[in-house]
């Protein structure tokens, strides 16, 4: 059984590795044709998909899923086409393959420039979110790389559907066949093989849970860029617009309470508590939010739930909110250094320097003044899609787009020059 997985997915990677060599140099122009029609195809096969996903958010359902993971799992035609849309702003966007970034003139002569190239085999692991086999294919695509997804079994029927209708669209276009696979046996022995891959995949990137993340970082052997755990915070700060910090706070926590950039520890300046919490609060409740608060929380909120520690450290990804009252700035900020994961942490002041200081200061992949931290994506940022959002600092930072999919060559320019 093992040697069966083993073989399958080593196939797989091996046509994706042939089919790398001709996408790294395929034009602009076939490129972001593919993308389009990939896009229309989606669209145009929509009820196949819908079923197929049907089947795996019943499946789901019946497994006891929680809400937020039945919510990334779901599709629907407005989300089909948002995924179609996005491919469609991938195919706008400028090819970073070739792109010349510098060059300069050695003493001896030489021109010395650096271009941007593709990666090469892009490994996607990734959980319950079939939309993120669009945007890996779409943006792995446009860089010149060919691409190996492996989504979770609770999305499989839905991740079939959509790859056998994006590859054939590619296809079709000039794509070599291969760019595309998907790695069908939900086995966590495939996973496992990807891991090891060295030769034929050049870069892992995990998305989904904490524990996920983890296993593909400790045991990969493949280089991996490791993707975000969301433990974000909001910080009110004194004399912040209470309104605004409402409207921010209410926002992170539950237009899309199961993804990574949404806030899950709320942080108030005593300043402003007595006025903000009790009525915010009491909104965040009538959203179906699960409150857990520290002692001055509870003064002003006696229904809250008292936080333990564990609470400060957790990313929900559900409707739940722990919520602390600091003493200052300092206070909030060396909470959100011992608790955060680096990934999207946002302060809603009217004090210009003190946002400065927070923006110097927190140390996070995006940092926001007087924004929702719900805007750290691709999309949001102006980069078509996104295939992860980094919270390391090597190579890439954030969201990941077309130029955090590529690495660069040096190209080097003589006339006959040799070295003595």
């Amino acid at each position: 059984m093992i040697e069966q997985i083993e073989r399958e997915v080593r196939e797989k990677a091996q046509k994706a590795r042939e089919a790398a060599r001709h996408l790294a140099y395929l034009s602009t122009e076939v490129k972001d044709r593919a993308l389009l029609a990939m896009a229309d195809s989606l669209v145009k096969n929509q009820e196949s998909i819908l079923a197929a996903n049907e089947v795996d958010v019943r499946a789901g359902r019946e497994k006891g899923l929680s809400r937020a993971l039945i919510d990334r799992l779901l599709l629907t035609p407005e989300r089909i086409e948002d995924m179609a849309e996005g491919l469609r702003a991938v195919a706008s966007l400028p090819d970073p393959v070739g792109e010349i970034e510098s060059m300069w003139l050695r003493p001896n002569g030489l021109q010395v420039g650096r271009m941007r190239v593709p990666l090469g085999v892009v490994g996607m692991i990734y959980e319950a979110r079939p939309n993120v086999t669009v945007d890996a294919a779409g943006l792995c695509l446009k860089a010149g790389n060919a691409v190996v997804l492996r989504g979770g079994s609770e999305a499989i029927n839905s991740n079939r559907a959509i790859v056998t209708v994006i590859a054939s669209a590619a296809e079709r276009s000039g794509i070599p066949a291969g760019a595309i696979e998907l790695i069908e046996n939900t086995d966590r022995a495939a996973v496992n093989v990807m891991l090891k891959l060295n030769g034929l995949l050049d870069v892992l990137i995990p998305r989904g849970g904490a524990g996920l993340i983890r296993a593909v970082v400790e045991n990969a052997t493949v280089p991996v860029i490791e993707t975000g755990v969301g433990n974000c915070h909001v910080y009110v700060d004194e004399g912040a617009d209470l309104e605004m910090a409402r409207s921010i706070v209410i926002n992170a926590k539950c237009q899309r309470p199961g993804v990574c950039n949404a806030m899950e520890t709320l942080l108030v300046h005593q300043e402003v508590a007595r006025e903000l919490l009790p009525g915010l609060l009491e909104d965040l409740k009538e959203a179906g939010v699960e409150v857990r608060g520290c002692e001055k929380t509870r003064e002003l909120a006696p229904w809250v739930v008292p936080a333990t520690e564990e609470d400060w450290a957790t990313e929900y990804l559900d409707l739940i909110l722990a919520v602390k009252v600091v003493e200052s700035m300092e206070e909030a900020m060396e909470h959100i250094y011992r608790y955060g994961t680096r990934h999207s942490e946002a302060i809603v002041t009217r004090d210009y320097a003190r946002a400065r200081r927070f923006l110097r200061e927190v140390d996070a992949a995006a940092v926001y003044v007087n924004a929702s931290t719900r805007f750290t994506d691709g999309y949001q940022y102006g980069f078509g899609a996104e295939i992860g959002i980094s919270t390391q600092k090597l190579h890439a930072r954030g969201p990941m787009g077309l130029k955090e999919l590529t690495t660069y060559k040096y190209i080097v320019f003589g006339e006959g020059q040799i070295r003595s």
